[in-house]
């Protein structure tokens, strides 16, 4: 499978699927055609994800994940216009953008069954990390981050709120699938973590918690946010994204400073 063919049938799923839209919300669309990334599974980069100061040693390689991996696949799934645009407003967030974070995790989910079916169909190993039983958050930081994954992957880099900039912006979801498949990795366009990231402070005035400082966004302060005042109201969908959109990075790569 060449990597044309890999965007084929990643954006084949996300146009046809019937989980992409809620009819009960009437939400269309959750996601826009995404983008996809490829590194190769001994890719330096993932051994530096276990150390302390980036997420652990718990953070599993791919080929901890899967014996004999080749290559990593992430993609980014960007919210459409209409989930973007209903979260645009500052306080609670829009029912568009509830629905989307949980039953769009429900379709990330089907998509990430869809490919390692597709996988091993074709005679080729293949798991999700995030489907798997060994998956697990430790202290807020998982063993696999879909986030440091599409970094490596060359997809984007970090912004001040910690969400990743990619082409088509930071308001979306990740999601990835380790192959026993040598495919061509995508070079990185950027060196730097942050290089994508205009550090307009945007972000900081958005956030309802008041989590994310100059200095960076503090998770716990985030999550308490979530788990206080957006479950308990809107139980059993939860989330926010107040900090992805109506941001310059919300749907484009920023007008970076020089």
């Amino acid at each position: 499978m060449n990597y044309q063919d890999l965007c084929a049938l990643i954006n084949e799923f996300v146009e046809g699927s019937t989980l992409n839209k809620v009819e009960e919300a009437g939400i269309k669309k959750i996601y826009s055609l995404t983008l996809v990334g490829v590194a190769a599974a001994d890719d330096p980069l993932f051994l530096a994800l276990k150390s302390p100061s980036v997420i652990g040693e718990h953070h599993l390689l791919p080929r901890e994940w899967l014996p004999g991996a080749k290559a990593v696949i992430s993609y980014y799934l960007p919210f459409s216009a209409e989930v973007r645009e209903a979260n645009r407003e500052l306080g609670l967030p829009a029912r568009e953008w509830l629905y989307g974070r949980i039953e769009g995790e429900e379709f990330n989910n089907a998509l990430r069954r869809h490919l390692v079916e597709e996988f091993v169909q074709k005679g080729a190993r293949a798991v999700s990390p995030i489907l798997e039983s060994r998956f697990s958050v430790v202290e807020r930081r998982s063993n696999w981050s879909e986030r440091h994954v599409a970094y490596i992957a060359g997809l984007g880099t970090f912004s001040l709120s910690k969400a990743l900039i990619t082409k088509k912006g930071c308001a979306g979801r990740f999601g990835s699938v380790i192959v026993a498949l040598p495919l061509e990795p995508i070079p990185r366009e950027y060196t730097e973590l942050y290089q994508y990231c205009n550090m307009c402070g945007g972000c900081i005035e958005r956030c309802p918690s008041g989590a994310i400082k100059r200095e960076g966004k503090i998770i716990a302060t985030c999550a308490s946010y979530l788990e206080t005042k957006i479950k308990p109201r809107f139980y059993p969908r939860y989330g926010c994204g107040k900090c992805q959109t109506n941001v310059p990075c919300e749907h484009k790569l920023p007008n970076l400073l020089l």
